[in-house]
């Protein structure tokens, strides 16, 4: 996703209207498929069913590399996306049952066992920027798809052979179950309690926000009329977003102290004002040491921006589940974050950024018009959560 918008647009030579909306293929592919998965994985081995679906991802990607229609690659993507979705749910939910069967508190244990994959995402845009970059092999941005389908083999394999059997609580309890039950619909039951469905539309909302550096962030630090070529931040600009994912190992690992001290309405509201600073310093930011600056405390502030939402709110999802929707459930959290939300955010930035931001003939962009809008957006977002969401939080002692 990082380099994805300067491979289509600059490599490819792909327009808006052909390429904007690969963007979405993450967001369309988490409208099903990590709540579908996610009761197959309640009914099943969870661990055999993550294997298998980064083995196929991996297949997918491989194909990548080779199309040169844009309508082609987007319908690639999406059944590639199809596939990994549901994983990151599934992460999520195999890491809470096998330390809760290890006699562990997931809230405490799971942020430090969960900052190695953020670790990984640095390695992997380092690795990129490394292929990718004159300064480096120099080869096409589409290396990047085959990195990924060799890091997902390798998972696939280790997932077999390394991860414990997760088998299905609800064996031996079939009878008495309604016909909701029999579908695997249970977690949509959560709608019914106030609290839990004001949780979720503020996980769409906030979810439309989400994806928007990732998808814009490259793109932006490589226009060459705001930053230009071969220059610090154009060069570099993998590496320099990567400074996002290491400040996110910080805050990983500060999740347990917020959570028991804060709470997650809190932890929560933390996020949605990092994410308007996240956006308003990008917007701020132009070819100087003040605007080199400036991005730098933007990649900062994402690490609180992104792990208070996404790894708090998880952690909320599996302390309000039963541990027999608990896939499902996690699956449903993606839907309203990277499935409906993200699918919104995406559409409606584009446009907005086509009617409003863009050079219709040069198709120069008005970046800080588009990244103080998206701050305006997370701020609006954070105020409304501020009163509409009521949640008492009983602070741990010590």
């Amino acid at each position: 996703m990082m380099t994805l918008g300067h491979y289509g647009f600059v490599e490819k030579q792909w327009n808006g209207a052909q390429f904007g909306l690969v963007f979405s293929t993450m967001g369309f592919a988490s409208l099903v498929m990590p709540t579908l998965f996610g009761i197959v994985a309640d009914k099943w081995k969870a661990n055999y069913l993550y294997a298998i679906l980064h083995f196929l991802f991996g297949a997918t990607m491989l194909f990548l590399p080779m199309i040169d229609s844009p309508v082609t690659f987007f319908w690639v993507l999406l059944i590639a996306m199809s596939f990994y979705m549901p994983t990151i749910g599934l992460t999520n939910s195999i890491s809470f049952n096998v330390l809760k069967k290890d006699g562990k508190d997931p809230v405490v244990h799971f942020p430090p066992i969960r900052v190695w994959g953020t670790i990984g995402f640095i390695i992997a845009m380092w690795v990129t920027n490394f292929f990718t970059k004159d300064w480096g092999l120099g080869h096409s941005i589409k290396v990047s798809f085959v990195i990924a389908a060799i890091m997902a083999f390798v998972l696939s394999l280790y997932s077999l052979i390394s991860l414990p059997v997760i088998k299905s609580e609800n064996k031996g309890l079939k009878k008495n179950k309604t016909f909701v039950q029999r579908l695997g619909l249970d977690a949509f039951v959560l709608f019914k309690q106030k609290k839990m469905a004001l949780f979720f539309v503020f996980s769409l909302m906030l979810g439309a926000a989400l994806q928007l550096t990732n998808a814009y962030g490259d793109s932006f630090l490589q226009d060459h009329n705001v930053f230009p070529k071969g220059e610090l931040i154009n060069n570099f600009s993998t590496i320099i977003l990567s400074i996002s994912q290491i400040s996110e190992t910080l805050f990983i690992l500060a999740i347990p102290f917020f959570m028991k001290r804060f709470g997650i309405k809190k932890v929560m509201l933390f996020s949605m004002i990092a994410w308007v600073l996240r956006f308003a310093l990008f917007g701020l930011a132009d070819n100087s040491t003040m605007g080199f600056i400036l991005i730098i405390a933007s990649c900062i502030i994402y690490g609180m921006a992104f792990d208070f939402f996404n790894i708090s709110g998880a952690l909320f999802v599996e302390q309000n589940t039963d541990l027999s929707i608990q896939s499902s459930a996690q699956g449903l959290f993606m839907l309203m974050t990277n499935g409906v939300g993200a699918v919104l955010g995406n559409i409606v930035a584009g446009f907005v950024i086509a009617k409003w931001f863009e050079n219709p003939v040069t198709l120069v962009k008005d970046w800080m018009g588009i990244w103080i809008t998206f701050a305006g957006y997370s701020l609006l977002v954070a105020f409304l959560f501020m009163i509409f969401f009521k949640y008492k939080h009983e602070r741990a002692n010590g």
